[in-house]
């Protein structure tokens, strides 16, 4: 601590991202990356892009992306003015804690749910209280809607549980707390979840968040967007130009337009993640592992006779590496991202050799 940093770094507990180790014949299933490569289309806009229009600042609305996110969400009432975008999803919630949440009652979020929150709210002295999941780690509508809240804002699926609230339920509370915003942050939507956009037309306070990290698999280009009332965007774009007027480059730009148009490129990778997701549980289950229902790209599990950092250090020490967290609820579970079928069967192959080798631990 320096004797210059502000009170509010001060009390900070920064995000710590998933680790991006240096290792050799690497099995890398601990940060959502997906295993297929980003649409060629993408790729090749990119590379026409490169030259000597980089001198020269992006356009500070990046229009076409935001006229292809609204042509693809059209039959919804989705248009331009609905959509707001950023440098990856990350910046996009960061703008919305700031523009949509300081307010004097607490946010609601859950208990176990995307850590960046209560980085948010130290960040921005944002008030908050979690709510806890249920025994079974589902969100309980019913749970948001007993008081008043300055907003809430959920994972949806669930990160890092994977399970789902259904599109009835998310509706019921977007409609149950109509005084307040409801964030519904759907990084991992595409593997299995019905998103919430189709509901923006019908509920000025619903925001949409998603990524092109996970299903678009543009971890690397940083793109993020929301979709909402446009007097939900327009506080967005207030934030955003008192921050950084040019959030996107011309290549994440043209390289985010292309992807979301193919279509066919990103059915057909969402459709192996989600083929390879059922191979990994059930090779898990096979193994004696408890897996819950996902509908990411990735599974969250447990074994009920061995602890969870001991089964996340012997995968490491054979390069392949997986989440663990540490919180109390989840202390022995592992978050294991949904690989290629040759990663996903290595890991299995891994986890059955220790769990002979390993003596319980309960």
């Amino acid at each position: 601590m320096s004797k210059f940093w502000s009170p509010i770094v001060s009390r900070l507990t920064p995000y710590t991202p998933g680790e991006q180790p240096k290792l050799s014949k690497l099995v890398k299933l601990n940060t959502n990356e997906n295993p297929y490569g980003p649409s060629p289309l993408a790729l090749e806009a990119m590379r026409a892009e490169l030259g000597d229009n980089l001198r020269l600042y992006p356009n500070p609305d990046a229009e076409p992306l935001k006229l292809a996110l609204a042509e693809q969400n059209a039959a919804h009432g989705i248009t331009p003015a609905h959509v707001f975008v950023g440098n990856g999803s990350d910046e996009v919630l960061a703008h919305a804690f700031q523009a949509l949440l300081q307010h004097e009652q607490a946010i609601l979020f859950p208990d176990i749910s995307y850590s960046f929150y209560p980085t948010y709210c130290g960040l921005y002295q944002v008030a908050y209280r979690t709510v806890p999941l249920a025994a079974d780690f589902t969100l309980r509508v019913d749970d948001y809607l007993d008081s008043a809240a300055g907003g809430i804002i959920f994972p949806n699926p669930n990160a890092p549980t994977g399970c789902l609230l259904p599109l009835a339920e998310v509706e019921r509370l977007v409609a149950g707390q109509p005084d307040c915003v409801v964030i519904v942050d759907e990084a991992y939507v595409d593997f299995g979840g019905d998103s919430a956009i189709p509901l923006v037309a019908r509920y000025p306070n619903l925001l949409v968040v998603q990524t092109l990290s996970k299903s678009r698999s543009l971890a690397g280009l940083r793109v993020g967007f929301a979709i909402g009332h446009p007097d939900l965007i327009t506080a967005l774009e207030r934030v955003k130009n008192s921050f950084n007027s040019y959030p996107l480059d011309r290549m994440a730009i043209v390289g985010a337009t292309a992807a979301i148009k193919d279509q066919a490129h990103f059915d057909r990778t969402r459709q192996a993640v989600m083929a390879s997701r059922e191979h990994l549980v059930g090779g898990l289950a096979a193994l004696g592992f408890e897996v819950l229902p996902s509908a990411a790209n990735f599974v969250f599990a447990r074994h009920p006779r061995h602890d969870g950092a001991k089964l996340a250090a012997r995968l490491r020490a054979d390069g392949i590496i997986v989440r663990h967290f540490g919180s109390a609820r989840i202390a022995q579970f592992l978050r294991i991202t949904v690989g290629t079928d040759d990663a996903c069967q290595a890991l299995l192959d891994a986890l059955q050799t220790h769990l002979k080798d390993m003596p319980a631990d309960f």
